[in-house]
């Protein structure tokens, strides 16, 4: 009886053991080799898994000068897992933050889409005296590293909007696209989003050893795991840098825009929207935000407001050139067409008002810009016997209008551009009432008032069509991508306009190269270069009327069309005109004949009113 029970209780205690030594090697068989936990916090411990990020593309102007290089940059990465034992004290002392900002970066590195094992930014592009100092004291700072990274750099402060600025890649676009994570860069606005996959390139991994110190060892095996990042791509624009800049001088001072546009390609010369800013200041970190938020809350000048796409103009007379072109295409004028004006429209009672009284011909009335002339020509256009339904009539006048772009997005390769508009039938029928309106009603239309808008960038491709005599290519400002310099094929496709009557096209120049000689833009004529031009007042309800002037040069094989609106400076031919004469003749022969005019134009400051001597009209 004894002996049995002895013998179950070696039994009991053996079965007791087997199974602890069981659980003890299932234990340590999980650890080892199911769960890698261990492994992985081991790993950690040794090994930094560091992105590596590419070198953004640099972005070149059409002669090769560079608008765009990057310069190195650091942030500083935490993992939080790691970083028990930091010196905090010290950390915020360089940091020039305090314990709780410290602690709420902290607790964002921890929560998604961060991890408590994975690095993320605590501090990105931290100055060069920050730097310094945590690369003398980083082994006080466990858990912490460097990461170096490339910032943006202009050699020149101009061309802002064109070029647009980089910056944190948003939650949303980080969720959606698995090669983005929160803290990287993106392009936000211009060509930096336009172009942004090509300039951005393609990470790479970096495997770095470090010791108990937080001090890098070297690469694992040499780098043998790593993978290389991939440059980002250069870009060649279509920009003169010189014009860019000048452009931007002679708008200082002034609230408007100013686009160029090579006609035999399409190419974008410069855009110039005014007031501007120096692009540099969108670089950086704290200064970056502080500088954003002095921009951003600019109620009075708008400086982050890109005038040359976004801002929707009436484009004044200058519009009159396309219902030239549409009337003759209809055959309902010619160039001995006249019309009667006493001081504005007669069938209104006078209005619009006229001060031109240049209604004898077609190419007088463009020289003198008749109000009266351009009423008629409206309403011949839209009255056509041949639409028994005045809509239809007037349809065939907005579509025809539209062939040369306005009221469209024109797809070019900037972002955010506005279509402008050219009013509907719909829109009329809801304000008068449908069958309750008629020609006259909307008259204003034929001299680019009432409800007619249009971009800088759509009035610049307007005259680029007629410098073509009926065609344009659609505007763009990188030329080629990357060393073998390609160029997106929809940029090598003509679009006609509905005029291709090229007499038609005769008479418009000849009435727009008589404005230069004689007429509303003489006083800016361009010395040696015979240049086609139109001077327009674009009224404006909120305050003064805008200045517009529409121009390309020279007459025969042109290499310029281009367009300069002046918020509230009152006639085309006292401030745009002046200015876009200037840029050309710069452009065309490198010189200048008339510094006395382009100093009293740089001097000028129409925002404080300030130097306007010899301004004339307003």
């Amino acid at each position: 009886m004894n002996n049995s029970n002895l013998s179950d209780r070696k039994f009991i205690i053996s079965a007791f053991f087997i199974i602890v030594a069981i659980v003890y090697i299932s234990r340590l068989f999980y650890i080892q080799i199911i769960d890698d936990q261990y492994k992985l916090d081991a790993r950690n411990n040794a090994f930094r898994y560091r992105t590596e990020y590419p070198v953004r593309g640099y972005i070149y102007d059409r002669n090769g000068k560079l608008l765009v290089f990057n310069e190195p940059s650091y942030d500083l990465l935490v993992t939080p897992k790691l970083a028990k034992g930091c010196d905090t004290i010290a950390l915020c002392k360089v940091l020039e933050i305090n314990k709780v900002e410290f602690l709420r970066r902290m607790k964002k590195a921890t929560q998604a889409p961060n991890s408590p094992r994975k690095e993320s930014v605590f501090e990105k592009q931290l100055s060069p005296k920050i730097y310094a100092a945590l690369q003398e004291k980083l082994y006080r700072f466990k858990g912490f590293d460097l990461q170096a990274r490339n910032v943006r750099k202009y050699p020149r402060p101009i061309a802002a909007h064109l070029l647009g600025y980089v910056g944190e890649v948003s939650k949303d676009k980080a969720a959606k696209d698995s090669y983005y994570r929160e803290g990287d860069y993106i392009g936000i606005s211009g060509i930096e989003r336009s172009y942004e996959e090509p300039l951005r390139g393609k990470k790479g991994t970096q495997i770095v050893m470090v010791d108990v110190h937080n001090k890098t060892k070297g690469r694992f095996m040499n780098g043998q795991f790593d993978t290389l990042a991939v440059p980002g791509k250069a870009l060649y624009s279509s920009i003169d840098i010189d014009m860019q800049e000048y452009g931007e001088k002679l708008m200082k001072g002034k609230k408007g825009a100013i686009v160029a546009i090579d006609p035999q390609t399409g190419e974008i010369l410069c855009l110039v929207s005014s007031p501007g800013y120096d692009p540099n200041l969108l670089v950086g970190g704290k200064e970056r935000s502080r500088n954003f938020t002095k921009l951003y809350y600019d109620s009075l000048n708008l400086p982050l407001f890109n005038r040359a796409l976004m801002a929707m103009y009436p484009p004044g007379s200058t519009f009159k050139l396309i219902d030239a072109l549409i009337a003759q295409q209809d055959n309902l004028i010619s160039r001995s067409t006249g019309f009667p004006c006493n001081r504005g429209y007669p069938p209104m009672g006078g209005h619009p008002k006229c001060h031109a009284h240049g209604g004898v011909d077609l190419p007088g009335s463009i020289a003198t810009s008749c109000n009266s002339y351009y009423s008629y020509v409206f309403r011949e256009i839209v009255d056509q016997k041949k639409y028994p339904k005045f809509e239809d009539g007037y349809n065939h006048w907005r579509d025809a209008v539209r062939s040369f772009g306005p009221n469209t997005k024109l797809g070019t390769d900037l972002p955010y551009d506005k279509p402008g508009n050219v009013p509907s039938v719909e829109y009329y029928n809801k304000v008068f009432g449908k069958n309750h309106w008629r020609s006259n009603t909307v008259v204003s239309l034929g001299i680019g008032q009432a409800e007619l808008t249009l971009v800088p960038l759509q009035m610049a491709n307007v005259v680029a069509s007629i410098a073509n005599r009926g065609f344009y290519y659609t505007p763009h400002c990188i030329k080629g991508v990357g060393v073998e310099k390609k160029l997106d094929p929809r940029f090598k496709e003509k679009h006609y306009t509905y005029v291709q009557n090229q007499v038609a096209y005769d008479n418009v120049h000849d009435g727009m190269q008589k404005c230069f000689d004689a007429g509303t833009g003489s006083a800016s004529r361009i010395p040696g270069i015979v240049a086609c031009g139109k001077t327009g007042t674009a009224e404006n309800p909120h305050g003064d009327s805008h200045a517009v002037f529409s121009c390309f040069a020279p007459r025969y094989n042109p290499k310029i069309a281009i367009v300069c609106l002046v918020e509230n400076a009152g006639f085309g031919g006292t401030w745009s005109a002046p200015i876009v004469s200037l840029i050309v003749e710069k452009y065309l022969t490198g010189k200048i004949t008339r510094p006395d005019l382009e100093k009293r134009l740089m001097e000028a400051d129409l925002i404080n009113r300030k130097n306007l001597l010899g301004s004339g009209h307003h």
